[in-house]
């Protein structure tokens, strides 16, 4: 009987694969048809499916962009470059579509230390950096493997100068990857949806407008209360803003 039912279970899932498939080729039919709004409608059955990936997040940017929404072309740039950060082309067409918006937020000055060491973890994700973790641990067990049986004194020398460096860079790759992951998980994007929006300086709509956003302006949510959403922006300055009037990226 389990087998049977594991049997049924990939089946199902081969049968679900392709359907996506079948609509993701309808989609991109559509879209190369000039058919954006059908093209949007097939990729959001297959988002409604559960799947997600860069290239439907990105293709789902492309059909907005097409259509001039903005908002909405942006906001699935940058959930496909969550899922692939390295990517050129959704760098490249997300920094068409932000030129599109109304808002421009300077960024806050960094100091050089900061900018060296963002410069180096931002070459690797946290996955890669804890996953090259892992090689160099794999790699220190085996040099002093080596350096612990090795006849020789000078085998026994560069295995166990190698075991070192390996530990010492392993240790430094599982630090990166620990402070990127809780960067990620302080990170809480979103990207304004209302074609203009007054940011309160109180969670309630009777207090002092303190600044105005446009639609497409990614912001970062640092609190939540009630129906109101706390956020900051990358020039540093903050504010409430109902909690209708923006999207979440990680909402995956």
């Amino acid at each position: 009987m389990k087998k049977i039912c594991n049997i049924l279970i990939l089946l199902f899932g081969f049968l679900v694969n392709g359907q996506n498939e079948s609509l993701f080729n309808n989609a991109t039919a559509a879209y190369n048809d000039g058919d954006y709004k059908k093209a949007i409608a097939f990729y959001n059955s297959i988002l409604e499916e559960g799947q997600h990936s860069a290239p439907l997040y990105f293709n789902l940017g492309n059909s907005y962009y097409k259509l001039n929404d903005i908002a909405h072309s942006i906001y699935y740039y940058e959930k496909a470059l969550l899922l692939a950060p390295e990517d050129k082309e959704i760098r490249n067409n997300l920094a068409y579509a932000q030129q599109m918006t109304l808002d421009a937020i300077d960024t806050m000055p960094e100091t050089g230390l900061s900018r060296f060491y963002k410069t180096v973890t931002s070459q690797l994700s946290f996955d890669q950096w804890a996953k090259l973790g892992v090689v160099l641990m794999f790699l220190f067990v085996l040099l002093y493997i080596i350096f612990y049986y090795a006849q020789y004194a000078s085998r026994k020398r560069w295995a166990f100068i190698g075991s070192l460096v390996s530990l010492f860079l392993c240790i430094i790759t599982l630090a990166f990857a620990f402070v990127q992951y809780n960067d990620f998980q302080k990170q809480q994007p979103a990207i304004i949806f209302t074609d203009e929006i007054g940011i309160q300086s109180e969670p309630n709509a009777g207090s002092d407008e303190i600044f105005i956003l446009h639609a497409g302006t990614k912001v970062n949510i640092i609190e939540r209360l009630n129906d109101w959403k706390r956020i900051k922006l990358a020039d540093g300055k903050t504010g409430w803003v109902p909690s209708e009037n923006l999207k979440a990226l990680k909402d995956f």
